[in-house]
């Protein structure tokens, strides 16, 4: 168990607790939404893998069934399963998406596997979570190392396993096997029109738009282009081996596709260039900009660095990658936070959208695809935005009020308690 994965857990448990009490649920009320409804854990053994811990946490179906993603990762334990399912609820709640919440996982550092034993890995998580997951009931979608090949594996596995078709098991997949276009950066996408919106409100944030972003991977790298692409300069990005930043800004189209084809590190890229300072990605989030997302893994943002934050707008691209208490001296220094599960939600939202298409194999362009997600991004923000403006809340603030009132209000509508 991860000290960060337990309090991140107990905090958002916390704030959904002090919600629900604002806004008048009872106890019980609150208590079935603080609280998982099911935890598969179990230990499995893989052909060439030896024992797996694998994992599926479901929060909350009052407003559909459960949806999330599956990480394969050295550092998956419980507590961070449960901390992304619940995540999940209020992400799926805020956005107005009919579903709950879930994730799932399986203790693997996959630089240490055969693309063979990530196959035998992924089928074995779908034979052992055959009995929790369906198209009705859990939908599950990559995550941190796993793509739409880990998931083709996971449906051909699902579907064998149960001996029927079923495309909207799992969303994620490849065009191919019924998967959405635009999903590949649906997260990017949907944040960048979370920000645009929220701009709108918040002009003098913009600053002279330049941009850092942490984590140079598919949300990261996406958030980038789609934002040089919309006249904002990046002057920073790393990935996992360092970042580079240059006060001129960055070509990231040169920089993606360099990275694309060479696999090679970002401070590698530029090693001949004395211009451009090579740094840490803790050393990168304290540099001078307008704008700082953290796109790469949980806990970035902490006490010992909040205070020395430059940026004027943070948009959480990341899971829970701002500590509560990095959160408080944020609030005090008016650093305005666009919280993860408003500011990422766009996955979660193709998904869903892919999962429709999968109900009725009927499936749409990209542009069609855009055109749903847009409004669906824009609503929740200008929801959360008024709720922050009217009750004197922080966005977080707002935005968990807004999810715990629908989730509350299925909860209670349905007798559960």
């Amino acid at each position: 168990m991860t000290h960060t994965s337990e309090s991140t857990y107990k905090n958002i448990q916390g704030a959904i607790s002090k919600a629900g009490q604002d806004l008048g649920f009872s106890a019980a009320t609150i208590a079935d939404m603080t609280e998982p409804y099911n935890v598969i854990n179990q230990t499995v053994s893989v052909d060439g893998v030896g024992n797996v811990d694998m994992y599926r946490v479901q929060y909350n179906n009052a407003l559909g069934p459960y949806k999330g993603g599956i990480r394969f990762h050295p550092a998956v334990d419980l507590d961070e399963v449960k901390t992304l399912a619940i995540t999940m609820m209020l992400k799926c709640s805020l956005v107005g998406i009919p579903m709950g919440g879930a994730k799932g996982g399986a203790t693997i550092d996959p630089r240490d596997l055969s693309d063979a034993q990530i196959e035998a890995v992924a089928r074995a998580w779908a034979r052992t979570m055959a009995p929790y997951i369906g198209v009705d009931k859990d939908i599950p979608a990559p995550d941190v190392n796993t793509n739409g090949q880990t998931m083709s594996y996971m449906l051909d596995e699902f579907e064998k396993t149960v001996g029927r078709s079923e495309p909207g098991v799992i969303t994620g997949k490849p065009i191919a096997l019924g998967g959405s276009q635009g999903r590949e950066q649906a997260t990017s996408q949907g944040g960048v029109y979370v920000l645009e919106h929220l701009l709108t409100h918040l002009p003098d944030r913009a600053g002279d738009k330049r941009v850092i972003v942490q984590g140079f991977g598919n949300v990261g790298s996406f958030a980038a282009l789609i934002l040089a692409e919309r006249g904002f300069t990046i002057v920073g990005v790393s990935d996992s081996k360092g970042g580079v930043y240059d006060p001129r800004g960055l070509d990231v189209v040169a920089i993606a596709k360099e990275k694309n084809s060479n696999r090679t590190s970002l401070q590698d890229l530029f090693a001949s260039d004395d211009e451009v300072q090579k740094v840490t990605n803790e050393e990168l989030l304290v540099l001078d900009c307008d704008i700082l997302i953290p796109a790469a893994l949980e806990g970035q943002i902490t006490v010992e660095n909040a205070a020395d934050i430059k940026a004027g707008l943070i948009l959480e691209l990341a899971n829970n990658p701002t500590s509560s208490e990095a959160d408080l001296i944020l609030k005090e220094r008016d650093v305005i936070v666009v919280p993860d599960f408003l500011a990422n939600a766009g996955g979660v939202t193709v998904s869903y959208l892919e999962w429709v298409q999968n109900r009725q194999q009927y499936y749409w362009t990209a542009e069609e695809v855009d055109h749903k997600l847009k409004p669906i991004m824009t609503t929740a923000s200008e929801a959360v935005y008024q709720t922050s403006i009217n009750s004197s809340l922080t966005l977080r603030e707002a935005g968990f009020r807004l999810a715990v009132q629908r989730i509350g209000e299925a909860v209670a509508l349905r007798g559960r308690v």
